[in-house]
């Protein structure tokens, strides 16, 4: 697994957890879960990327969340289940404030995290938030 995608997993961690504790980011930031080798395991860059990812998606929410929210058919905002919604939070921030990472990858990363830690037909719901969302935005 590459320093990337391990870093999307910490960062959606992050955020699950954020969403229960509203825990000050910068002790977050610090995954305290990891233990002293898994953390040291991740390398520098993978727990930089996973920072950038967290904070960025967090103080981005309104935006982020008006996205998600404008790209939910026939589904409530407060239904969405919290892997879910921290899944497509740290993908929209992605795709609206990364613009050196392509859309297709970060909907594919989102995609395959979701059929990691979410239920079993749940990357379909994330894919198609997240191909609305792209599709707006390749067209502005």
């Amino acid at each position: 697994m590459g320093s990337r995608r391990k870093g999307r997993i910490l960062a959606f961690q992050a955020i699950f957890s954020w969403e229960f504790t509203r825990t000050n980011l910068q002790e977050l930031c610090l995954f305290p879960w990891l233990d002293p080798e898994k953390r040291e395991a991740y390398g520098e860059d993978t727990l930089t990327f996973a920072k950038y990812l967290l904070l960025g998606t967090i103080e981005n929410l309104e935006t982020v969340d008006s996205a998600i929210k404008n790209h939910l058919e026939n589904w409530d905002f407060q239904r969405l289940s919290k892997v879910d919604l921290a899944i497509i939070r740290m993908s929209v921030y992605s795709l609206l404030f990364q613009k050196d990472i392509p859309a297709n990858v970060t909907i594919d990363e989102a995609i395959d995290i979701s059929k990691e830690y979410s239920a079993e037909d749940s990357y379909k719901f994330v894919n198609g938030v997240l191909d609305g969302i792209n599709r707006d935005l390749v067209k502005k």
